[in-house]
């Protein structure tokens, strides 16, 4: 393999695996902030909707999403925010200056999110049995959720955005790439290696796998290139492998990437794909 496509190593001493974590998805400060409306919160807040990257999201960022804002600028997480890099139907992702470097704060829209969309992978993941019908909190989950598989992934060496924090419907992450050079996604790019890039993109699937996660929505959308490296990012959606759709969102994982990259060239194919993903480490070791 080339040093064209660099590849991060699992953590040494980090236990992951298929573990069932505990996510906390209590009322948090956010929630406090918001309904305390103490005298700075009004200030921050009215603020924040003068700002120009927030005015025309005014119908759909409700107060307690500004308190988590607050709350994460209290916390040093955010000292000033830039434009935005993108803007989603469920979620905008905007420029901001952090504590020591720039960052990426990914706001969930409530009032807009795709309730029955977010619902479909939440039920049946074992870290969210029981979870109610409460729009708020299931979105709430849904970033929960997009948190822990960040973290995850990087345990097990997948390169994605490193987690930085998360306040209810708000999450702060890494930011891959400036405003002014920003990273690609590879719809937007003709691949130069791509055999490389490949053979780089299904050993983090399968890193993925082995630590006990399927991304369900993986394809040349979800995976970014910058400087060298290729990263995978919006795992919102990613389930463990305990999943009831587990198999099919794989599946269906395989066909996006083995057919994107057959495209581009490479030798590349969902069923080939499928088995190296979900190889047992023992059976391979045999093999070799």
């Amino acid at each position: 393999m080339s040093d064209e496509f660099g590849m991060v190593e699992p953590q040494e001493g980090e236990a992951f695996g298929d573990e069932w974590e505990e996510i906390d998805l209590s009322e948090d400060e956010a929630d406090r902030i918001a309904k305390r409306r103490d005298r700075d919160f009004d200030e921050f807040r009215i603020r924040m909707k003068d700002a120009d990257q927030f005015k025309v999201e005014q119908s759909v960022f409700d107060d307690a999403t500004f308190a988590a804002i607050y709350k994460l600028v209290q916390d040093g997480y955010i000292d000033a925010f830039g434009g935005p890099i993108s803007t989603g139907k469920e979620a905008n992702v905007y420029e901001a200056l952090g504590d020591d470097s720039e960052v990426a704060v990914k706001i969930y829209r409530i009032n807009a999110s795709d309730f029955r969309h977010m619902r479909d992978y939440l039920e049946g993941d074992p870290r969210f049995e029981g979870i109610g019908h409460d729009k708020g909190q299931v979105v709430r989950a849904w970033v929960r959720k997009e948190f822990a598989n960040l973290e995850r992934a990087q345990r097990a060496g997948v390169r994605v955005p490193d987690p930085i924090a998360v306040q209810r419907n708000v999450l702060v992450m890494e930011l891959v790439g400036l405003a002014e050079d920003r990273a690609r996604r590879l719809s937007e790019v003709n691949v130069e290696n791509p055999q490389t890039a490949y053979k780089v993109v299904r050993e983090y699937m399968r890193r993925l796998h082995r630590a006990g996660l399927v991304h369900g929505d993986l394809s040349e959308y979800n995976l970014i290139i910058h400087g060298g490296e290729l990263v995978v990012i919006d795992l919102g959606q990613a389930v463990t492998i305990h999943h009831p759709n587990a198999v099919d969102f794989l599946r269906r994982d395989c066909r996006n990437v083995a057919n994107f990259f057959q495209r581009q060239g490479a030798d590349a194919d969902a069923d080939s794909l499928y088995e190296f993903v979900t190889a047992d480490e023992d059976d391979e070791n045999a093999e070799e």
